[in-house]
C-alpha cells in the first residue's frame, strides 16, 4: 500500500472511530488530499505528524468501571467497536459524536429502525452508511444473539438495564465473558431520571466524550431545574392516564406504574392513575379502571411504528411527522370505550407524545411539555419546543423538525390547557 493510500485509510479510521467534536485533524488532512502537488510536498512531515499524533491520542488503556447493575468491568478506553445491544441507545450517540456518532458501531438493535422510524431516516439522511449496519432483535424480552455478537469482535457491548434478566438468563453475560467481550448495562428506562447521568457518564468516559457528556449534563439539569423550581409549593395535582403505545394493539390500554412516564408524571406535577393499579414500570389498565377514575388528562404515546404495525391507529409522532394525520388519530382514539366518556375527552385534554422520550437522555423534554400542559399558568414562559431546537442546535448534527406532541383540539405543537390549577 502506498503512503498516500496509507495517510487516507488513518484518515477515515480516525473520523470514523474517534470524532467527539469537530476534529481539526480531519480538516487538516482534508487539506492535504486536495491536490496531488499539495500531498507530495507535504507527503514526509504530514506522515510524521499524523502518526505521532494518532498513537499519543488514541492508545488505549484498561479501566475498570462499575455498571448501573452493579457489575465491574474491565474494559479499554476510548472504545473502538461499539455493539449498540438495544438500539434506544442510539439516542446517546449523537450527543457525544456530532461528526460520526455511528461510526464505530459495528450493530445495533434494530428497534432504533423498528420503533422510530421517522428519528431513523432523519439520521439516515444525514449519515447513509447506517443503512450497512448489521441488526439483530432487540427488546427486554430478547437476548442478543451471542454468535453474532462475538463474531462482530466489539470491544464493549452496550445494554439497557432492563435487559438483565434475559442477559443472564440466556447466558449471554456468561459467553461474552468467556470470549473476552465486556458487556455493560445503562439506564435511561428503569429508573429514568436516577440513572440518566451516571449512564451518560460511563457511556462519555468509555468513548473518551467526557468534556461533551460534561456539557450536555449540565444543560439537561438545567433543564430539570426549570421545572422542579416551578412545583416546589404546587397543591393541585391533575389525575392523568398515559396509554403506552396507543393504537399499536386493538386491546386497551396499556399504560406505565410508579415508575417511568409514570414518575415523569408525578414529577411534572401531576398523579399517575396508573400507580394506582399496576405495581411494576409496565403493565395494563382495564377501561374500567379509567372509565371510573375519570382522569383530569389523558396522554398517549406514540410513533412511526408502520413497520411494527402498519395497520395500527397509532399516532404517528417525531421529527418531521404529519401533525394532521397525527390529529386524525388521536381523534379516533378517543372514541374507544375506554375514554369517549371522560371529561378531559370533552374538554380538549387530550394530547399525544413521542414515545421514545420513555428511555433516551432528552426525556427532560418531555418533562417539560407535560409540566406545561399540566399547569399552563406556572409555565406560561417555558416553550419546551424551543428548550428542544436548543438541544439540537447546541449538540446534536441534525436539524430540528417539528413533530414530537400534539393536542385533541389543534394541530399546533405548543398548546394551552384548560386545566385549573
Amino acid at each position: 500500500m502506498d503512503l498516500s493510500a496509507v495517510l487516507n485509510k488513518w484518515r477515515l479510521g480516525a473520523v470514523r472511530g474517534h470524532n467527539c467534536t469537530h476534529n481539526k485533524w480531519e480538516y487538516q488532512l482534508t487539506d492535504i488530499f486536495l491536490t496531488r502537488r499539495t500531498m507530495l510536498r507535504g507527503m514526509l512531515a504530514a506522515t510524521f505528524f499524523t502518526l505521532l499524533t494518532y498513537n499519543r491520542a488514541f492508545a488505549s488503556v484498561s479501566i475498570s468501571i462499575t455498571d448501573l447493575a452493579g457489575r465491574t468491568v474491565t474494559l479499554p478506553r476510548p472504545v473502538r467497536r461499539l455493539l449498540v445491544g438495544d438500539g434506544a441507545l442510539a439516542y446517546v450517540l449523537p450527543l457525544l459524536k456530532p461528526n460520526a456518532p455511528f461510526g464505530n458501531v459495528v450493530g445495533w438493535g434494530e428497534n432504533f429502525r423498528l420503533a422510530d422510524l421517522n428519528g431513523y431516516d432523519a439520521y439516515l439522511k444525514r449519515f447513509p452508511g447506517i443503512a450497512t449496519i448489521p441488526t439483530f432483535p432487540a427488546t427486554t424480552t430478547d437476548a442478543i444473539n451471542a454468535e453474532l455478537a462475538i463474531s462482530l469482535a466489539p470491544d464493549l457491548v452496550l445494554m439497557n438495564l432492563s435487559s438483565l434478566p434475559v442477559a443472564q438468563s440466556s447466558g449471554l453475560i456468561e459467553r461474552l465473558e468467556r470470549a473476552g467481550i465486556p458487556l455493560i448495562f445503562v439506564d435511561f428506562r428503569t429508573h429514568m431520571f436516577a440513572n440518566a447521568t451516571r449512564s451518560m457518564q460511563l457511556i462519555g468516559e468509555l468513548l473518551g466524550c467526557q468534556e461533551r457528556t460534561n456539557a450536555f449534563l449540565q444543560f439537561r439539569e438545567e433543564q430539570i431545574a426549570r421545572v422542579e423550581q416551578r412545583l416546589q409549593n404546587v397543591s393541585h395535582r391533575p389525575l392523568v392516564v398515559i396509554e403506552r403505545a396507543a393504537g399499536m394493539y386493538e386491546d386497551c390500554c396499556m399504560s406505565y406504574g410508579p415508575g417511568n412516564l409514570g414518575e415523569m408524571v408525578n414529577m411534572a406535577g401531576g398523579k399517575n392513575l396508573g400507580s394506582t393499579f399496576i405495581p411494576s414500570n409496565f403493565g395494563t389498565l382495564h377501561p374500567e379502571q379509567i372509565i371510573t377514575s375519570d382522569p383530569d388528562v389523558v396522554i398517549v404515546t406514540g410513533a412511526n411504528w408502520s413497520l411494527y404495525a402498519p395497520t395500527g391507529d397509532w399516532v404517528n409522532l417525531g421529527p418531521g411527522a404529519d401533525p394532521v394525520e397525527g390529529q386524525n388519530r388521536l381523534q379516533r382514539l378517543m372514541t374507544r370505550p375506554a375514554y369517549r366518556t371522560l371529561r378531559a375527552v370533552h374538554t380538549g385534554q387530550v394530547y399525544a407524545i413521542w414515545h421514545a422520550f420513555y428511555d433516551n437522555p432528552y426525556n427532560f423534554i418531555a418533562l417539560q411539555r407535560i409540566a406545561k400542559w399540566l399547569h399552563p399558568t406556572r409555565f406560561a414562559d417555558l416553550d419546551p419546543e424551543e428548550t428542544f431546537q436548543e438541544l439540537h442546535k447546541r449538540f446534536l448534527p441534525i436539524p430540528y423538525q417539528p413533530g414530537y406532541w400534539l393536542n385533541l383540539n389543534t394541530t399546533a405543537s405548543a398548546t394551552k390547557s384548560t386545566v385549573t390549577e
